[in-house]
């Protein structure tokens, strides 16, 4: 098409190296537009602060990537990712007990986040009509004269002209100020205060521990507030995050990193890194707030100009769904560009569908918390009552563990839990005795 000559991406971390490869198919040349230098690799970066903690890659995630990118499960396992089945070799703790462990067909990589994103980066890179361009600060949007569209950025360096620009510059976006800047309205601005903080810390794996799982989850409590994840990764490693809300958080150092695990509602973790060789020191890190951005809701948007990614929505890191997010938003960027005309409303619209439920699950979870500041309904307290129950169901039933991880694995919505035949399984499983650790 004519007006598909360039596309720009504000960003080349994992939503804009994934949207530009979706750009690539449909733009005669795509400029990825990063303020950092790239890393080996493997190895962490600037630019990515979280890179140095505890990442998942969800099933759903994993599925769209190996779409956009042809054999990327295979290039991460030859690189080191460890397999594993989100439910079968996972030990998910809820309430009083662990989630009845079966083998879930749900096949999950255990990986960092440097090892997935450098793997990503080097794979875009290979796309011949595609440019990553280091060390480049974008400015500024540049309007057309009547200010209906955007046609390039502006940077220290240069101006640069294109038909599309996509802001995935992440949860520091300019995008709200540039609008308004330039005379439209500004998204209105969904947040949740959780005041999390979590500190993350290597460990030498050994085969054995935990009887060869490779993934541990123990959610925070309504009254305890601390939780913590263990995840296996390349190179032997674990990699442990502890976190907590509203203060008292894990610390650094390694003894009180520790003692800080014992407390916890499962001793998991604990009785491993108490023993395990440390590697490196820890670090820690805040994150205030869940917020979200509702773009789909602008009535007057300017022409030749998306955002997506974090720069949308960013969740809770806890849940792990950052990144299979950005992926679902890139196949909705694919579904746009599609028609004959981009329309921002169009896009905006489908990422809204692909947010509305890790936005749900994140939110409505962190409400729980008697202390954190978002919007309460009766509809949220029902449905952190009914999953509380599923829970304690699922700890000696694994097909209600099996429903509960394809909703957290974003493959079927949450409305699905409540499907009669789920529910019935609930009440029956509330009905037995009181629930056994396993």
């Amino acid at each position: 098409m004519s007006d598909r000559k360039h596309a720009i991406v504000i960003g080349g971390s994992m939503a804009g190296l994934l949207a530009g490869r979706v750009l690539a198919d449909r733009y005669e040349r795509v400029t990825v537009l990063d303020r950092d230098t790239f890393s080996e690799v493997g190895e962490h970066r600037r630019g990515v602060p979280q890179g140095v903690h505890t990442h998942a890659l969800l099933f759903s995630g994993r599925q769209m990537m190996d779409r956009l990118l042809p054999g990327l499960s295979e290039d991460l396992l030859a690189a080191g990712a460890v397999r594993g089945d989100v439910l079968g070799s996972t030990r998910w703790y809820f309430g009083s007990g662990r989630l009845s462990q079966c083998t879930s067909g749900l096949e999950g990589l255990r990986l960092s986040r440097p090892l997935l994103e450098g793997i990503v980066r080097e794979r875009v890179r290979k796309i011949r009509n595609l440019a990553i361009v280091e060390n480049r600060v974008v400015e500024t949007l540049v309007m057309s004269s009547d200010r209906l569209r955007v046609i390039g950025v502006r940077t220290p360096e240069e101006t640069v002209y294109a038909d599309l620009v996509l802001d995935a510059s992440g949860r520091g976006s300019h995008s709200p100020a540039w609008l308004e800047s330039n005379g439209y309205p500004k998204p209105i601005e969904e947040r949740v205060e959780i005041a999390m903080g979590y500190t993350t810390r290597l460990f030498r794996r050994s085969p054995e521990d935990i009887g060869g799982d490779s993934a541990v989850l123990i959610p925070c409590t309504r009254d305890g507030k601390r939780g913590g994840v263990m995840l296996a990764q390349e190179g032997l490693r674990w990699s442990v995050t502890q976190f907590a809300y509203f203060g008292d958080y894990a610390p650094q150092q390694l003894d009180g990193f520790i003692e800080f695990a014992k407390t916890l509602p499962s001793q998991d973790i604990y009785e491993v890194i108490r023993r395990a060789e440390p590697i490196g020191d820890g670090n820690s890190a805040r994150f205030p707030a869940s917020t979200r951005h509702r773009y789909e809701n602008i009535d007057r948007f300017p022409e030749g100009f998306l955002v997506c990614g974090d720069a949308v929505c960013s969740f809770n890191p806890s849940y792990g769904q950052g990144m299979s997010v950005a992926a679902l938003q890139a196949a909705a960027l694919e579904q746009s560009l599609a028609t004959d005309q981009i329309s921002a409303h169009d896009f905006f619209s489908r990422a809204a569908a692909v947010i509305e439920s890790p936005w749900r699950i994140a939110v409505g979870n962190d409400l729980r918390i008697p202390e954190t500041v978002g919007p309460r309904s009766n509809a949220v307290n029902f449905i952190n009552w009914y999953l509380s129950k599923l829970h304690k169901a699922a700890h000696r039933d694994p097909a209600l563990s099996v429903a509960f991880l394809r909703v957290a694995n974003l493959i079927d919505h949450p409305p699905s839990l409540m499907h009669p035949k789920i529910a019935m399984r609930v009440l029956m499983g509330n009905l037995r005795s009181e629930t056994i650790w396993h």
